[in-house]
């Protein structure tokens, strides 16, 4: 008993063990989607090698000294910087973006990287000496440092990994303590943007409740009139935003809000998706016997819609433990996010949390058909090396956050 007291004192095994859960039933599912594909059955084998390398490098994360993530931040953000610009030079463009580096018949996204130096550079200058986050000048460049890759990402172009580093941003700025008007501002825009995708009438609904918004803050005329000009331009310049995108994210845009307008084409994986998902019934039709998986019906079934995969071979009890699992993690991360002694694994935790969350509810959303096939994968279930690497250094980086909980900085 003390010797697992112990361990369970400086390992959190309810974050661990529920991370390894989902690595198996991502590869339990690899296998089935690409096992009889002519031009994937190796993908399962690359798999299990990202696995390995990535609990390795996991623990060596785990027992870094925790001050090192810290002391990192701004030479890791900086290399970030430079591979995304690289990529822009020299990448490899996959399904329309040019945001891969090709080493051999591997492959390296660095978005990835980018994603956890980003959350490290953010949380860094947020608790550096006496920030002020509602000060103008704090919150610019607090903005600048998360947007700087977005701008990058969306000349790729990869919309769905743009809108995570965005959501991300906002959470961080959220967690160290703006006010609620100073969030009201940097939402607003984007909130009447989607309005306006909807149609005339939720933009003007939602212009509407910025007017009462404004009201509820009574804030001066001159500040008033300012925010909603921002948010009225935010809705009109949403014409010139659309033409700017690629044929093909107008079209899962298109396909998001009408799935059935172009069945064969942007809303063809969205259909199949669903159709495989409510035909796995109560228990499945078990593994290696799923019929919209091995005949491939889903194109690369293995990296967005590998949840489907699941929803049809272990059904809804496969599915429900899959987000049961997730949800253990999510929980206890925001746990571990209100018992760290210092700032910085505070918003740490946060970002991480926040990172995890999105891909998980994006994805599975595009899975059931309530949010756009923007191709993001599922944390710890999809193929890729990049992302599984990325996604265990930061389960290293938290769980070196609650070794070290009991700490002060």
């Amino acid at each position: 008993m003390n010797i697992n007291y112990k361990l369970q004192d400086r390992f959190d095994l309810s974050i661990f063990l529920p991370v390894i859960g989902l690595i198996i039933f991502g590869l339990l599912a690899i296998y089935s989607s690409t096992v009889n594909h002519p031009t994937a059955s190796g993908n399962f084998q690359k798999q299990v090698i990202f696995v390995i390398i990535s609990l390795f490098v996991f623990f060596v994360t785990f027992s870094l000294p925790l001050q090192s993530f810290k002391k990192f931040a701004i030479a890791l953000y900086g290399i970030s910087i430079f591979f995304l610009i690289a990529v822009l030079a020299i990448g490899k463009t996959v399904y329309g973006a040019k945001s891969w580096f090709g080493i051999g018949g591997f492959g390296f996204q660095p978005s990835e990287l980018a994603k956890l130096g980003t959350i490290l550079m953010l949380s860094y200058w947020l608790t550096y000496k006496s920030r002020d986050i509602n000060n103008l000048k704090d919150i610019g460049v607090a903005l600048l440092i998360g947007v700087f890759p977005v701008v990058l990402i969306m000349l790729e172009p990869d919309m769905g990994t743009s809108i995570v580093f965005l959501v991300i941003t906002v959470s961080l700025i959220f967690w160290s303590g703006i006010s609620l008007f100073g969030l009201f501002v940097v939402l607003s825009p984007g909130i009447v943007t989607l309005a306006s995708i909807l149609g005339i009438y939720a933009f003007i609904v939602a212009l509407l409740l910025v007017v009462a918004a404004l009201f509820f803050f009574k804030k001066d005329l001159f500040n008033s009139i300012a925010v909603f000009i921002i948010n009225l331009s935010a809705g009109f310049f949403f014409d010139y935003i659309y033409r700017v995108l690629k044929p093909h994210q107008q079209k899962r845009i298109a396909s998001f809000l009408d799935p059935s307008a172009d069945p064969l084409g942007a809303g063809y994986n969205a259909l199949q998706a669903k159709v495989a998902i409510g035909s796995g019934g109560f228990w499945g039709k078990g593994f290696l016997h799923g019929n919209q998986t091995q005949l491939r019906f889903i194109p690369e079934q293995w990296t967005d819609f590998i949840y489907c995969v699941i929803g049809e071979e272990f059904g809804y009890i496969g599915s429900m433990i899959v987000i049961l699992l997730f949800l253990v993690i999510f929980l206890r991360l925001f746990k571990l996010s209100a018992t760290a002694k210092d700032r910085f694994s505070v918003l740490v935790t946060v970002g991480v949390l926040t990172l995890l969350f999105s891909h998980f509810a994006l994805n599975i959303g595009m899975n059931v058909g309530v949010t756009p096939v923007i191709g993001l994968p599922l944390p710890f279930l999809s193929y890729g090396g990049s992302t599984q690497f990325i996604n265990m250094v930061m389960i290293g980086i938290v769980l070196n956050i609650y070794r070290n909980r009991k700490l002060h900085t």
